[in-house]
């Protein structure tokens, strides 16, 4: 069963459309990733499928119900955590969720929703004196208080630090052990590769391409990438010569090859090297990643 049915979805602002005619369906169950940079039309797509922005061309449904004809029906299965949040600063993490419990006919208790998020410690800390990362899983146990089915989250770890994103990483695993299906926006491309079931890849308003993440990487990578930091700017032509080399790209001073034979390309590398035809630093060998499907699919890395 789908959770989400998006036809045809079109939203203009100014006459330039922020979603461009987009279709895709959101299955029970799943976490469901859209991704690309800022500006590509995540966010108001997610703000279409909740209601909170009105459609300029085509349809919803959410949950088998479309926001005109239940509305409220939909609001009440739902739970969403905004990019940012505004929390009463004076007020406690307990205080706060049972404020927002109150909103809802049907409300988990306080302290299961702190216990679930690990704030057990924060209990009677005023939200001002949180963390960011603490600010950040109360933000989700706030959109969890009316126990939704459907949860949508939308950047949830960005500005976060490496120890906070895994413990919200955690926090979205967990969710979906027990049945709920979560759509997550993120411009993080290892946050989806880790979470996803499957991911929609968006860019000025398109999808561009939609699968699992493991089923993306095979259908268009079948090499493996070597990194390296070129110090004198060499010419993509003369990477792509390379032996077992099938492609070449260039970020900045960031050089990465995609080899068909990883160490018959090792081997010219370094010959080119020895030859003084190359200077580089740093050289690694990686298997590719959503974000090369990404800078593939539209030429840019996803935080450009």
């Amino acid at each position: 069963m789908d959770a989400i049915q998006v036809s045809k979805l079109r939203k203009v602002y100014a006459g330039v459309p922020a979603v461009d005619d987009i279709s895709f369906a959101v299955r029970e169950g799943e976490v469901f990733g859209l991704l690309g940079p800022n500006g590509a039309g995540k966010t108001t797509t997610v703000e279409c499928i909740e209601g909170l922005r009105e459609l300029d061309g085509g349809e919803i449904t959410v949950l088998g119900h479309s926001h005109a004809s239940n509305g409220n029906g939909i609001k009440e299965q739902i739970g969403i955590q905004l990019q940012t949040t505004g929390l009463y600063p004076l007020h406690t993490v307990y205080e706060l969720l049972k404020l927002f419990g109150s909103f809802y006919k049907e409300a988990l208790p306080p302290d299961d929703l702190i216990a679930m998020v690990s704030l057990e410690e924060k209990r009677n800390t005023r939200s001002k004196d949180l963390s960011g990362g603490q600010r950040q899983r109360l933000s989700l146990a706030l959109a969890l208080v009316n126990d939704p089915a459907l949860l949508f989250l939308d950047e949830p770890t960005t500005g976060l630090d490496p120890q906070a994103r895994r413990q919200m990483w955690n926090i979205v695993t967990e969710l979906q052990q027990r049945g709920k299906t979560v759509v997550l926006t993120t411009h993080y491309m290892e946050e989806a590769q880790t979470l996803c079931d499957r991911v929609a890849v968006m860019d000025t308003g398109k999808i561009i391409a939609l699968d699992s993440p493991l089923d993306l990487i095979s259908a268009h990578f079948e090499t493996t990438a070597i990194e390296f930091e070129d110090r004198n700017s060499a010419a993509i032509e003369m990477l792509e010569a390379l032996p077992g080399v099938k492609t070449a790209s260039r970020d900045g001073g960031l050089v990465t090859l995609y080899s068909l034979d990883t160490p018959r390309s090792m081997e010219g590398l370094l010959d080119a090297a020895r030859n003084g035809q190359l200077h580089f630093d740093d050289l690694r060998v990686r298997s590719a990643t959503l974000e090369d499907v990404f800078l593939k699919l539209t030429g840019r890395r996803i935080r450009d």
